[in-house]
């Protein structure tokens, strides 16, 4: 049984990597249309510094991205500070309420974005995109800072506050210190959602503009080329490294 569960784990394992292995390796195979035998080249890596329209759209993505997790990661841990810390009339409403945004398939959020944009006169476009990625990544900052927050309780900011700390002074020294993974995994998380995220972009980019997951849905539909192989190789391998520099000085998972 320990043998079957191994394959199954192995299995499962395969299934998710070795496609992106195969993209990944023909990033570096000379031939455009995939042929083998394997012929090393950086040709791809190359053609990619010329292309401005891929090159535009992964820069809106990283920026946006960025601000997305500036901002959602404030506004949501001000918004968990707020609902673990008091109470309210409506809190558990709001607290509900963190998960429509979670559930709603994003093309029906991204509909909705798209008319209430253009109802209240924000238009489409690389402003349009940030401001629907905020909207969309609070609700997960809520819940990954919150749960570090139920982890612990009020205990130590009013001990530290027994022994004459001001409220400023117990949150630098002692809240914060406690939130930083919380706050880092959410930053992420936010990160990850913005970048990744295409609907919500693909209904308010404007035109001539794009962020990378529309532009490479694109490209895709001219014709698929191995520049797509080599940026995402680039971006495969930024965001495993960030995720190792991060995991290397914050253990998420706890000590043994």
């Amino acid at each position: 049984m320990r043998a079957l569960g191994y394959a199954y784990l192995a299995a499962i394992l395969a299934f998710l990597y070795v496609p992106i292995a195969i993209m990944m390796a023909m990033a570096f195979n000379a031939s455009p249309l995939y042929e083998l035998p394997f012929r090393f080249d950086l040709v791809w890596f190359t053609s990619l510094m010329h292309n401005e329209r891929l090159l535009t759209a992964g820069w809106n993505s990283v920026w946006i991205a960025c601000l997305t997790a500036v901002i959602a990661t404030t506004l949501g841990t001000l918004a968990a500070l707020g609902l673990a810390r008091h109470e309210f009339t409506g809190k558990r409403f709001l607290q509900l309420m963190l998960f429509p945004p979670v559930t709603i398939p994003w093309l029906i959020i991204g509909t909705a974005m798209l008319i209430f944009f253009f109802w209240t006169g924000v238009g489409r476009g690389l402003h349009a995109i940030l401001l629907g990625h905020v909207a969309l990544s609070i609700p997960y900052v809520i819940v990954v800072v919150g749960a570090r927050l139920a982890a612990h309780g009020p205990e130590l900011e009013e001990a530290a506050a027994s022994l004459g700390a001001t409220p400023a002074q117990a949150f630098l020294r002692v809240t914060m210190p406690i939130l930083a993974p919380g706050i880092v995994a959410a930053a992420m998380f936010a990160f990850a959602v913005s970048f990744d995220q295409f609907v919500i972009s693909y209904f308010l980019a404007a035109p001539g503009t794009a962020t990378l997951p529309v532009e490479i849905f694109t490209a895709i539909r001219k014709g698929f080329t191995p520049e797509i192989n080599a940026i995402s190789t680039i971006v495969i391998i930024a965001s495993m490294s960030l995720m190792l520099l991060v995991a290397r000085f914050y253990r998420f998972g706890g000590e043994r």
